[in-house]
C-alpha cells in the first residue's frame, strides 16, 4: 500500500546581525503541520501513530530554534583600502537546530513509526550542534585549486546518519551522540573542458535527493520517506565531477557504499555518480544520481539500486517547485521501494517565506521503512546484527 504525507504550510523567517568578521543568522522555523495519511489492514500496534480507513492523526513538527554562526578568515592580512576584497577562502561556520513534534495521539513509547529524525513523540530534541570547518574551492582559469572540508555533529540527527567505523559506537546509549559527517579534500584540474574536474576525496554526503542533512538547505523540519529510506547519507571513497560545458556536469565516483567508511558490512565497493543539468540561466537544474553495489550486510554479490531525480524550478522570482522522483530495488530482497516528494515555496517578502510539502511513499515489502526504538539499533540493523529493542520493527507492507 502507499504512505501518503503532507506537511501542510509552513512559515520560514530569517532575521541577520552581521558584525565583521563573525556573522550570526537565527532561523525561526514556525509550524509544519504534518498530516500523515494511510489506508488498508496493518498491525495493530501501529495504529496510534498512523490513520487507518476513516481514522485521521495529526502531527505537528515545531523547529524551536535554528542558530547559525559564522566566522571567516581571509587569507592574507586586512587592508585599510576601501576597495572590496575577494570572499575569503577558509571559514569556520556552525549552527544549532533543535526542535519538536507533538503527535496528539500520545503513543506511550513515545515513537512517531516510520520516522528517523523526528521520531521521538511530544519530547524536545537537540537535533545538532554543527562546527564546520571548510576551504571551498574557487578555481580561476587554467589554474589547479585544492580545498577541503570537515564537519563535526553533536545531536540526536547523529544516531541515523553514522557510517560504519567513525563514531558508530560512541555515546552508542545516548540519543545524542557525536559524528564526524563528512572529512574529505577537494581538487581542482584544469584539463579537458573550460570547467575542468574536481576531485573529492574521503567522506562525503550523497549527491542524491532534495533534502540534506545540513537543515540550512531544508525548508521544512521535517524530512521525507525518501530522505529518511530512498537514498544514502553519507559515501566514503572517490567522486569525480566532470564540467563538461557551463550547463552539464557529470559524476562518477568509487565508494565504499552506503552509509559505511573505515569499516564495511560486506567489503564491496560502489558506484556512486550520475548527471547534472543547469538550464535557462540557473532557473530550471536537474539531478540525476544513483548508488549502485552490495549493500545488505555480509552479501557482496546481491546489488542495491538507489536511484533519485531532484527538479528544481525557478518559476517565478518568488515561487519556486522542487520535485523529487524516487525508486530503490534491492536484488537480494527483491524489493522495491519508490515515491514522488512535491513541494512549493513563495517568498512573501525578504524575510517571509511560505511552503508546502506532499509526498507519496511505496514499500511494497516492508524492507525499507522501520522505526528503531533503540539509539543504537540503526548501527546493529547497518552491521548486520540483530536489534535488541522489540519495538524496533518494520511497516509491513501497508508502508
Amino acid at each position: 500500500m502507499q504512505a501518503v504525507d503532507i506537511e501542510i504550510v509552513r512559515f520560514a523567517c530569517n532575521r541577520f546581525w552581521n558584525c565583521a568578521p563573525i556573522s550570526f543568522v537565527t532561523l525561526w522555523r514556525g509550524i509544519g503541520y504534518r498530516a500523515p495519511l494511510k489506508w488498508g489492514t496493518t498491525n495493530a500496534k501501529m495504529s496510534p501513530v498512523r490513520i487507518y480507513c476513516a481514522c485521521f492523526n495529526l502531527i505537528i513538527s515545531l523547529g524551536l530554534l535554528s542558530l547559525t554562526a559564522h566566522l571567516s578568515f581571509a587569507g592574507e592580512g586586512a587592508s585599510a583600502s576601501p576597495t572590496p576584497t575577494p570572499a575569503p577562502r577558509f571559514q569556520i561556520s556552525g549552527w544549532i537546530d533543535s526542535g519538536i513534534t507533538v503527535n496528539p495521539a500520545s503513543p506511550r513509547d513515545n515513537q512517531n513509526f516510520g520516522r528517523l529524525f523526528d521520531d521521538r513523540a511530544n519530547e524536545p530534541l537537540l537535533n545538532q550542534l554543527v562546527i564546520n570547518f571548510e576551504r571551498a574551492l574557487a578555481p580561476q582559469p587554467g589554474e589547479f585549486d585544492w580545498g577541503f572540508k570537515l564537519q563535526l555533529m553533536y545531536g540526536s540527527d547523529a544516531r541515523t546518519i553514522h557510517s560504519l567505523g567513525l563514531f558508530d559506537h560512541t555515546a552508542a546509549t545516548s540519543i545524542v551522540q557525536p559524528d564526524l559527517v563528512e572529512a574529505y579534500f577537494n581538487l581542482h584540474f584544469p584539463i579537458i573542458s573550460e570547467g575542468g574536474l574536481d576531485l573529492k576525496l574521503g567522506k562525503f554526503v550523497t549527491l542524491e535527493g532534495a533534502e540534506t542533512i545540513d537543515p540550512r538547505t531544508n525548508f521544512f523540519y521535517s524530512h521525507t520517506y525518501i530522505f529518511d529510506f530512498g537514498i544514502p547519507f553519507n559515501h566514503t571513497g572517490a567522486l569525480a565531477t566532470f564540467h563538461a560545458t557551463k550547463w552539464l556536469d557529470l559524476y562518477s565516483g568509487i565508494t565504499r557504499g552506503v552509509n559505511t567508511s573505515l569499516d564495511d558490512n560486506n567489503d564491496s565497493p560502489s558506484f556512486h555518480g550520475g548527471v547534472g543539468l543547469n538550464l535557462l540561466d540557473g532557473k530550471l537544474t536537474v539531478l540525476a544520481s544513483t548508488s549502485i553495489g552490495p549493500e545488505t550486510p555480509n552479501n557482496n554479490h546481491d546489488q542495491r539500486y538507489l536511484n533519485d531525480i531532484t527538479v528544481t524550478a525557478k518559476i517565478t522570482d518568488k515561487l519556486t517547485s522542487i520535485t523529487d522522483l524516487n525508486y530503490t530495488h534491492d536484488a537480494g530482497a527483491d524489493a522495491d521501494c519508490y515515491g514522488i516528494a512535491q513541494y512549493f515555496t513563495y517568498a512573501i517578502n525578504s524575510w517571509l517565506t511560505a511552503g508546502v510539502r506532499g509526498e507519496i511513499f511505496r514499500d511494497d515489502k516492508g524492507f525499507y521503512v522501520v522505526s528503531f526504538a533503540d539509539t543504537h539499533d540503526p548501527m546493529r540493523a547497518l552491521e548486520g546484527e540483530p536489534t535488541i529493542d522489540p519495538r524496533t520493527v518494520g511497516g509491513g507492507r501497508t508502508t
